[in-house]
Order: structure tokens, then C-alpha cells, then sequence
């Protein structure tokens, strides 16, 4: 009796049903978990990369939002020949495919020019060592101004007529005049100013003029 009343409950249609039921609700769910997921991370969808080599920061910005994606400047650099704020690099690449909602990472072309800091020359090295020196630091040098003293040798630096000295922040492609010698001799001697003392009669300078004494009683005398 209990084997034939277990089994029909296994062949009862409401046992079915709701086994039925069961299984699918269980596909629904797993159906819209797929196609949620599907939705949240755009799968086989992409947008491809633009190139911002170049673009000014601010046109690179709106080009990117415009395709979904975010940009965010991380570096900058120092190009002479581009334009100031403009994007030197970029990361994802141009042409690569990213989706909706990255970000691109850029590096821009720095605003400022960058500053240097003068090198300790006048007084310290010929005009050729100094030449060198500025422009290995990427310094414009004007022709040299040319004042007495040993040929060659530096014995100031000038930028825009403002005398520089060691340790001076300068920017960089500056354009610096070197002040050096002519290889002339100042004769002049700074320290001997004194005057001309006349001769007296014999020729000898500083000496005492003769004189006759004086009687004093003579000069106390009553007539």
C-alpha cells in the first residue's frame, strides 16, 4: 500500500507542475542574469580609440565624451616644436577598441616653458667651455659683449640686460649674452689718485722754503 500510494504521488500532474514551474523559473533567472550582465559590461560591443596626437587638450576632451569614453591628463612634458597643451601621448593607443567608459590617459605638452638653473661661469671658464655649456642646456647665445681684460675669459652672463648670476632660474631657450674679455690691457691704475704736489725751487717736492729768522726784540721795540 505505501509503495503504490508513493507512487502516485510521483505520477501526480500537481507534483509535475511544479516541478515544472521550478525549472522554469530557474531558466528565467539564469536568462536574466545573462542578459544583465550582457547589458552592464556592453558585451561584444567596442568603440575604437581616436588619435589625439596633437589635438589641444580641451578639443581632445570633448571628442572623447562625445564617443562615451573619459580622458584624464596624468603627465606633461616639454616639446619646443608643438603647441603648449597639446596631447604628446596617449594610452589605450589610437585604433584600439575599448569599451564604453574608459578612460583614456593623455600626457600634454607643457603650458610653461621650463626653467633652468644657471651654471656657475663667470669667472670660472673661457668663452668656448661656456658656449658649450649653454647650449647643452638648451640656452640661445647671443654674440658676446667685449669689455678689457684676459682674452676670451668669461666674466659675466646677461639675459634681456639683466645681469645673472650662479643659481639664477632662467627659462630655458633663453637668449644669454656672454661677457667676455678683449684681451686688452687697462694700464690704469685704480689705486694711485693722488695729486700733483707742485716743486719748490729746487725740483724736490714736499721740501721746506728757506727762511731768515726773526729777532723778536726787535719787533717789541719802542720807537
Amino acid at each position: 500500500m505505501k509503495v503504490k500510494h508513493l507512487f502516485k504521488k510521483f505520477t501526480s500532474w500537481h507534483l509535475w507542475l511544479n516541478l515544472l514551474g521550478m525549472v522554469a523559473t530557474v531558466i528565467i533567472v539564469l536568462v536574466g542574469l545573462k542578459w544583465w550582465l550582457l547589458s552592464y559590461t556592453h558585451h561584444g560591443e567596442s568603440i575604437e580609440v581616436p588619435d589625439l596626437y596633437g589635438k589641444d587638450y580641451r578639443v581632445a576632451t570633448t571628442e572623447v565624451e562625445e564617443l562615451g569614453l573619459r580622458i584624464m591628463a596624468n603627465d606633461s612634458t616639454y616639446i619646443k616644436d608643438k603647441p603648449a597643451g597639446c596631447v604628446v601621448v596617449q594610452s589605450p593607443a589610437k585604433g584600439m577598441n575599448v569599451k564604453q567608459g574608459r578612460t583614456i590617459y593623455v600626457t600634454i605638452n607643457s603650458l610653461t616653458i621650463p626653467r633652468v638653473r644657471i651654471p656657475d661661469l663667470a669667472g670660472n671658464s673661457s668663452y668656448r667651455q661656456a658656449l658649450a655649456t649653454l647650449r647643452a642646456l638648451e640656452f640661445r647665445v647671443a654674440s658676446p659683449k667685449l669689455i678689457d681684460g684676459d682674452k676670451d675669459w668669461v666674466y659675466g652672463l646677461q639675459c634681456e640686460g639683466r645681469n645673472l648670476h650662479a643659481g639664477d632660474m632662467v627659462a630655458r631657450e633663453s637668449l644669454i649674452t656672454l661677457i667676455i674679455g678683449n684681451g686688452a690691457t687697462d694700464e690704469y691704475d685704480f689705486y694711485d689718485d693722488t695729486e700733483d704736489i707742485p716743486e719748490g725751487e729746487n725740483g724736490d717736492i714736499g721740501e721746506e722754503d728757506d727762511f731768515e729768522p726773526v729777532d723778536m726784540n726787535d719787533i717789541f721795540d719802542e720807537p
